[in-house]
Formats: structure tokens, C-alpha cells, sequence
């Protein structure tokens, strides 16, 4: 069940955030869920919303030059303080902006397919974990709580947003990923791909939402352990996934719901997202 914050009304919930009407803006809640397989997992992360939430406003800064950002303010109520943000209201794009620098997860699947994510072709001879000679945008639709985003070309993104508005995203999306890549190679850090999400304000503006550049939208590998061929070690939940399609004994192809997370992995989760926080930014948790 949502809070009751004072002041607020309670709009919508994904997986990880919550979403709320507040005066003239939106107050955007990031809880301590955690989701893996499209299911929500018990128990939560302690303080994961409030590392993805500094870690967003961390990012914002760091890409404030690049593209305007939706935070209003950090002045939220006490009972969402830490791990709220208010931000404006916008027009959301109907797509997830997703840049890949390296070739992993659902992209790695679409190549050994077809030779080609989103309809752009790779060279032959990629295995997982790939660098690309050039990043590449690989778009999926956003999809309802419980199912899975979808890669589509960048034509079906066209088909949605028109032509002029399909290129300033792609755009947008290559150029935030390009400084992010250099910024988390400075701290040791490979950013492997990553997920933005954009609106648009009344006079037109192209905005970057929702949260930017977590480990909850994005992959990061440590650079000393990086060996591509293999899964890598990842500043993520992976702990969890690992645990659940392993020593868990959960069978992903059933209807049966994951079971509850050990104390040991959520500590070991937690701890990944702290670490990950701190390398990037070069602040203490």
C-alpha cells in the first residue's frame, strides 16, 4: 500500500517508485523494493530509495549541461525525506532510451538471434560483454507492472514520437551515456548500458526524468575485473538474481512466486548499491 504523505495524493506505483500529485508538481517517492524477473521481492533493500534518489541528484548535476533535469526541490515531507524528490510535471515519451556500449543482457540475446540489436547491425564474432565500437540506442516500449520492456527499432520509436523528435532523443540519450561512460571510467567504473526516460514541457523542452543513471537503470562493472566472455561482476541486484535462479531452488518458468530473500543477500545487495554510490561520486554513505 502507497503512504499517506501529507499534502500529497497518491498517483501511481511502478516497481521501485512511487508517484504523487503535490500542488503544481509531482512528488516522486523511491521505496526500498526490490524487483528481479518482473516479480516485486520481499523483503526490500534497507535504504536502497535513498541511495538511488542521491545518486539521481548526484547524476543530475554532473549532466545539468547536457539536458534539464525535472527536480523541482528536495524540500519533501519528513515522512519521504531522503528518498523523495518533487519534480515537475510532464509530457513522458512513450519509450525507454536505452544506450549500450557494451553487448549484455537482452541486447546480447537479440544478436546471437539475428546478428543485430534493435535492427542495427554488429559485427560478427561479439560475445558477452563486448565493447562496441561505437554505442549504439536499442529503445524498448515501457511496459506494465509485471511484464517485460521490449526492444523495438529506432523506426517503430519514428512510428510513436515522429521523425525530428526520434532523432533529438537518440541523440540526447548517446550524449548524457557518452559523458557518464568517461565520468564512471574516471572512477574505475564501465558503464555498460543504461536506461533514461525524457519528457517534454509545454513550450516544448526535452527533459531528463525520472531516476538517471543507477544501478537500477543501468550496468556497472568493476574495470579491474572485466573479462569479456563471461557475465560480469555488477554493482546491482545481480547478488539477487544470481540467488534466485541458483541456490534458491525457484524455477523462473513456474507461476510460483519467488521466495523471500535471505538476510545474507539483502546485506550483500545493500552493500553493492553503497558501493557503487560511493565510487561514483567520491562521497561517504
Amino acid at each position: 500500500m502507497p503512504l499517506e504523505i501529507p499534502g500529497a495524493t497518491h498517483l501511481h506505483s511502478g516497481k521501485v517508485r512511487d508517484l504523487y500529485t503535490y500542488g503544481d508538481d509531482l512528488l516522486m517517492v523511491a521505496s526500498d523494493r526490490v524487483s528481479a524477473y518482473d516479480f516485486i521481492l520481499e523483503p526490500g533493500i534497507p535504504d536502497k530509495g535513498e541511495i538511488l534518489t542521491r545518486m539521481s541528484l548526484w547524476w543530475f548535476d554532473q549532466l545539468a549541461d547536457l539536458v534539464p533535469h525535472h527536480v523541482v526541490s528536495t524540500d519533501v515531507p519528513a515522512v519521504v525525506a531522503g528518498r523523495a524528490l518533487v519534480v515537475e510535471r510532464l509530457d513522458m515519451f512513450p519509450v525507454e532510451c536505452v544506450a549500450r556500449g557494451y553487448l549484455t543482457g537482452s541486447g546480447l540475446v537479440d544478436y546471437r538471434e539475428t546478428g543485430a540489436v534493435c535492427g542495427i547491425p554488429l559485427p560478427d564474432g561479439l560475445v558477452d560483454a563486448s565493447r562496441l565500437d561505437t554505442p549504439i540506442f536499442t529503445p524498448a516500449t515501457k511496459a506494465e507492472l509485471g511484464e517485460h520492456d521490449e526492444n523495438v527499432s529506432f523506426e517503430a520509436v519514428v512510428e510513436t514520437v515522429g521523425a525530428e523528435m526520434a532523432e533529438r532523443l537518440r541523440d540526447l540519450t548517446l550524449t548524457v551515456y557518452g559523458r557518464a561512460e568517461e565520468i564512471a571510467r574516471e572512477r574505475g567504473i564501465i558503464l555498460a548500458d543504461t536506461k533514461l526516460e525524457f519528457g517534454a514541457r509545454p513550450d516544448g523542452t526535452i527533459v531528463l526524468a525520472d531516476e538517471v543513471l543507477t544501478p537500477d537503470s543501468s550496468r556497472f562493472w568493476p574495470a579491474d575485473r572485466y573479462q569479456p566472455g563471461q557475465a560480469q561482476p555488477s554493482y546491482d541486484k545481480q547478488f539477487v538474481r544470481d540467488w534466485l535462479t541458483g541456490e534458491s531452488g525457484w524455477d523462473r518458468a513456474s507461476d510460483t512466486p519467488p521466495p523471500r530473500l535471505p538476510d545474507e543477500i539483502v546485506e550483500r545487495t545493500r552493500d553493492r548499491y553503497i558501493e557503487a554510490y560511493e565510487r561514483l561520486t567520491g562521497l561517504t554513505w
